[in-house]
């Protein structure tokens, strides 16, 4: 109850302080209670409201009802904080029982992927990018691109991992992602870096990353307003698996297990 109510003070800081401040690109801009309050609590406050923690049976979000991954890295790709949807903290227990472990380098590639290919202009997620990397696409060979460093992603102790200590904050860890969960963050229009979500379906990442991005009020998208929603016009062969209609959109994603339906995908797919 108590973490519950820290969790709960500090997310309604952060959605007064967030409109304070319109141009943040530092880690310290984007944390500092005097610019937009993005704490690693207020981050998993924000992310423990729309991921039911350690209730795998609940879907509100589509998917599989996992606990997720959430990385936000500020405007030069720094890794400014990690957090999962799991109540407490995972030090000193033992981080991959309850959540993919893999998901938490997944998150802080799609985090880098939204923050490099947006602008001030145009909001690309990671969702966006699907259809554009496949062969004949216009982006093929994209994620090939900015590799992760393995050196960053996978030093540190696993009892960190995913506490205010995380061995990732501070570093730029690159990597490329091409499926939903990576979306940029704008603030009086102004890109401020950006956050990836995973632990689940790519769609349901998709859909908590946006959820999280609203409670933090960072969804102030540019001119070419949410093209950054998940575009869900590729027809698959239920038989073979096979793509039987291209995106028509060309930077269209694929439907997920338990696909999010519209009274649950916080507006933030297009069916």
């Amino acid at each position: 109850m108590l973490m519950k109510l820290r969790l709960s003070a500090t997310l309604a800081f952060t959605l007064t302080a967030a409109v304070c401040l319109s141009h943040a690109e530092t880690c310290g801009q984007l944390m500092s209670p005097k610019g937009l309050g993005l704490s690693y609590w207020t981050l998993k406050a924000a992310l423990h409201q729309v991921v039911p923690a350690n209730s795998p049976s609940t879907t509100p979000n589509g998917g599989l009802g996992f606990p997720m991954w959430l990385t936000l890295i500020d405007g030069s790709g720094r890794v400014c904080a990690v957090v999962t949807s799991l109540d407490g903290t995972p030090k000193n227990a033992e981080v991959t029982a309850d959540i993919w472990l893999g998901s938490r380098v997944i998150s802080a590639q799609k985090a880098n992927t939204a923050n490099d290919f947006s602008t001030g202009l145009l909001a690309l997620s990671t969702a966006n990018l699907y259809a554009a990397v496949q062969p004949g696409g216009s982006l093929f060979g994209l994620q090939e691109s900015n590799p992760v460093d393995a050196l960053q992603a996978y030093a540190g102790r696993g009892r960190e991992f995913g506490t205010e200590d995380d061995p990732l904050v501070g570093v730029r860890v690159g990597g490329v992602n091409v499926f939903g969960g990576g979306l940029a963050l704008y603030y009086g229009g102004h890109k401020a870096g950006a956050i990836g979500v995973s632990g689940d379906t790519s769609c349901t990442d998709h859909v908590v990353a946006w959820k999280v991005r609203n409670l933090i009020k960072g969804g102030s998208v540019p001119v070419f307003g949410n093209f950054d929603k998940m575009f869900q016009d590729i027809t698959y062969d239920p038989t073979t698996g096979l793509i039987t209609k291209a995106s028509a959109s060309g930077f269209g994603h694929p439907t997920c297990l338990n696909n999010p339906t519209a009274a649950n995908d916080g507006g933030s797919i297009v069916h």
